[in-house]
Formats: C-alpha cells, sequence, structure tokens
C-alpha cells in the first residue's frame, strides 16, 4: 500500500492564529498524532481539529488559556453552550468524545496533571435507522450510470461506474476508496485489500459486477493517469481521486432514480449491508466486510431488514 495516504508532516498553516500561542502549539501536536500515531483518516483529524479549535476558542473567551486549568465544569459549559445555540444531540455527543480523546491525550504527554474530561458524560442519541436504498433503486443506478458512461466522451464516465460498482459491491467506505492501489486489487481471488481505520487491513470479496467494471476502468486509466501514481481511482488531472469527487459523483447518480433518498457513498455502504443480510448473510461476516470494530454498530442493519419483513407481512398476509 501507498505511503502517500497519510501526510507525513503536519502544516503550520492549519493552526488557528487566534488562539494563544501555547494551546496553538498543543492543537498542532494532537493534530500530528492524530495523523502520524493514531492513523486516522484527513476527513476525521479536520473534523477533530474543528471541534477542538472550538473548544478552546470557548475556553479562551471565559478566560481559560492554559490547558492544565480545564475542568470539567469548563467542559460543560462549553457543552451547554452549543446546546443553548442549537447544536443537536448527534454534535454534543461527538464533541464531548472527541474532548474525552483529546484530554486523554493530554494526560498521557504530560500536558495536564488530571484530565478533566474524564466524567464528562455525552448526551444520549437515539439510533435511527440508516436511509433506505432498496435493491430495485441500485440497478436503476447502475442503468442509469452504464448509459451515461455511454454518452460521455472519455475515460472518466467508465472510472464513475466503477467506482459505484465498487462502493456498493464491496461495501467500503469513502476513504477506504480513494486510498485503493493497484496491488490492492486481487482480480484472480475477486477481492481487495483495505486500509480501514485506525491502518486497521482487511480483505473483502468483490462480486463479478464490480471486477467486471474495475476491470474496464483499470484499461482506460492510462489515459487519465498524470505522472506516477499507484492509486486505483483518478481525478481528473491525473492524481489520486479526492473524496470529494467520489461523494459528487454518487449524488449525481442518484438523481437518476427519482424514489431513491439522496444520499451520499455511506447510502451504499447502508444498502450493501442491508441487502447482504436480507440475502441470509450471518452478521458476523457482514460485521468482517465492512470493517465495524463492534458488532453491534453492524446489527442496526438488521433493523432495517426487519421493518421490510413487517410491512412485506402487513401488506400480504390475510390476518396482518
Amino acid at each position: 500500500m501507498s505511503s502517500d495516504r497519510v501526510e507525513s508532516s503536519v502544516d503550520t498553516a492549519e493552526v488557528p492564529t487566534e488562539l494563544p500561542v501555547p494551546l496553538a502549539g498543543v492543537l498542532q501536536e494532537f493534530t500530528q498524532w492524530l495523523r502520524l500515531d493514531r492513523g486516522n483518516s484527513e476527513h476525521t483529524v479536520r473534523a477533530y481539529r474543528g471541534d477542538m479549535e472550538a473548544m478552546m476558542r470557548h475556553l479562551v473567551s471565559r478566560g481559560t488559556t492554559r490547558l492544565d486549568d480545564v475542568r470539567v465544569r469548563d467542559l460543560r459549559g462549553w457543552l451547554a453552550a452549543m446546546q443553548s445555540g442549537g447544536a443537536s444531540p448527534a454534535t454534543l455527543q461527538r464533541r464531548s468524545g472527541v474532548a474525552r480523546v483529546f484530554f486523554a491525550w493530554a494526560r498521557r504527554e504530560a500536558l495536564v496533571e488530571q484530565d478533566p474530561a474524564l466524567t464528562l458524560k455525552s448526551p444520549r442519541v437515539p439510533r435511527r435507522l440508516p436511509p433506505d436504498l432498496a435493491q430495485d433503486d441500485m440497478d436503476e443506478l447502475f442503468r442509469a450510470a452504464a448509459e451515461r458512461a455511454a454518452e460521455t466522451d472519455g475515460p472518466l464516465g467508465v472510472r464513475d461506474v466503477a467506482i459505484l460498482e465498487v462502493l456498493y459491491g464491496s461495501g467500503i467506505r469513502v476513504s477506504e476508496l480513494c486510498g485503493l492501489d493497484l496491488a490492492d486489487v486481487d482480480h484472480q481471488r475477486g477481492a481487495l485489500r483495505v486500509l480501514g481505520k485506525g491502518n486497521k487491513e482487511r480483505t473483502v470479496p468483490l462480486g463479478a459486477p464490480a471486477l467486471q467494471a474495475l476491470s474496464g476502468w483499470l484499461g482506460l486509466r492510462g489515459e487519465v493517469m498524470a505522472g506516477t501514481t499507484n492509486a486505483v481511482f483518478l481525478g481528473a488531472r491525473g492524481a489520486r481521486i479526492d473524496p470529494r469527487v467520489v461523494r459528487r459523483v454518487v449524488h449525481q447518480a442518484l438523481e437518476a432514480v427519482p424514489q431513491a433518498p439522496d444520499l451520499g457513498p455511506h447510502g451504499l455502504r447502508h444498502a450493501m449491508a442491508t441487502h447482504l443480510l436480507e440475502g441470509g448473510a450471518d452478521l458476523r461476516s457482514v460485521q468482517e466486510m465492512l470493517g465495524h470494530a463492534s458488532l453491534a454498530t453492524t446489527q442496526i442493519y438488521t433493523h432495517v431488514s426487519n421493518e421490510r419483513l413487517r410491512a412485506a407481512f402487513q401488506q400480504a398476509h390475510p390476518r396482518a
């Protein structure tokens, strides 16, 4: 796998100048730890950094400029201020979780004597079912994507079909798709080697339609490639594809399916998991394919399948 997936240094321009120098320096160190030691994706690094920058700004506005002076009441005040400003329970839960990660790291680095987030509680967020894409929706999506590729000059239409097929066929995340290298594709076994969250590697199977679409794109990839890159999927300028391009490809494809909800790439991952379970796959296998650390995360897809089963029963059973 390519070493260009993770940046090797931290851009000092990303540290907010409005913060006191000591806090700005800590934020830079935390960002570097997330990237290099924890192996988080750039999307996660940006989100964590943004959350902690917001926390630090709040603390500074309340007169706290030293990390070691932060107490749990200060963090509760930060969450309360966000709640008053209309932040959703999900946002509050995410930011309190990031604060716990940040202060646990700061304690290990001896930047604080005590961890003020140790007793910080997150608000409860009701678990919602993932948005639903039926198998008919997916069939229509792939038909429309193939037609658009046939009408598009150049290889990018073929690339877009391959992106859609691989996302749905394997259930991998956008960051995992963007990080694929040529050596990660096992054509003989019909599988992908994927580097997931926390730099955990797994192998996921890939069905015949996805393999065929991927082979079609790889045959044209050289027409787009600029310089030398091992990336499977390339952007229009020939470098490794950006996650924003992948999201745009999926959104455009879903526009061709009028009845489908407006979802991003994660919707294809949801659909793949749900359709696998509906087809009889066991929960543990689906967990491994998706790269979930906890089985509880995968279990939400069983609720989607159960809802469909209940709807079919109520529609068809004479005594429903």
